[in-house]
């Protein structure tokens, strides 16, 4: 099974911390040169020096607010303008604040389509050109099982998920002649600052212990754990790789078990 990723260039999003970094540290190990997009530069240049360098590789970072959609796509330009194509896009951005979504204000959901839709639609049709002309390309959205399944107390992001995978699935079905690929991972309850987040979160509304909602949510997982970030990674590399040419337009849940459908 081929899942070197040597000669291959990687933009990942979100990349330090959790999911995003992970990934990152998983595609490096396969070979890829890594291109990390995050705003926190002190950060960036932490987990930069932290990655994995195979055959002397040079990783490199962008500095981004995804709070800006045109910068962003302006940043991205300028560095393939001055480093070349780039051919793995992991599109992995911060989930929207827990809530009812009937107390969900207007500038939250505009806020969220921002930071999530529009940003992955300006990082893909900015690389996509680079993509088309190598033949190869992976477009891999990091969403969440609410695409299937909608969540509790996750109004607003069960929203926006839902517009990104549909986005994505069309996106999917236009490119795929070029040699490219658009699949959105799913993680479900994993080791991450946003689980800590809607777990405290649950625990200071409901007044519960924070040990006691840990243990319903993990009631819900047939594993009987949460996830830790590298499983997750280690679901994107796949679908980088050129072993997963013909896997397109698919939410690929990585959640234990616990989605309640298929």
């Amino acid at each position: 099974m081929d899942l070197s990723l040597s000669g291959k260039k990687a933009v990942v999003c979100g990349s330090t911390q959790g999911i995003g970094r992970a990934a990152a540290e998983e595609l490096a190990l396969l070979g890829a040169e890594i291109v990390l997009v995050a705003r926190n530069e002190e950060k960036l240049r932490e987990t930069i020096a932290s990655l994995p360098v195979v055959a002397e590789i040079q990783h490199s970072y962008i500095v981004a607010d995804f709070n800006d959609p045109a910068s962003l796509g302006d940043r991205i330009q300028a560095f393939i303008a001055t480093n070349g194509p780039c051919h793995i896009l992991v599109n992995n951005t911060g989930g929207p604040p827990g809530g009812p979504v009937v107390n969900a204000r207007l500038d939250e959901f505009e806020s969220a389509f921002r930071n999530h839709l529009m940003c992955n639609h300006v990082l893909a049709t900015t690389l996509l050109p680079g993509m088309m002309e190598a033949r190869y390309g992976r477009i891999i959205n990091v969403i969440s099982t609410s695409v299937k399944q909608p969540l509790k107390g996750l109004g607003v992001s069960n929203t926006i998920r839902a517009a990104v995978a549909n986005w994505s699935k069309t996106l999917s079905g236009e490119v795929a002649i070029h040699g490219i690929t658009v699949n959105n991972v799913l993680p479900g309850a994993t080791k991450t600052q946003r689980l800590e987040s809607i777990i405290s979160g649950k625990a200071g509304k409901t007044g519960v212990e924070i040990s006691s909602v840990e243990e319903e949510m993990i009631h819900e997982i047939p594993a009987g754990r949460f996830a830790d970030p590298s499983e997750t990674a280690a679901a994107i590399a796949f679908l980088a790789s050129p072993a997963a040419a013909y896997i397109n337009g698919i939410n690929l849940p990585v959640d234990g078990g616990r989605t309640g459908c298929l």
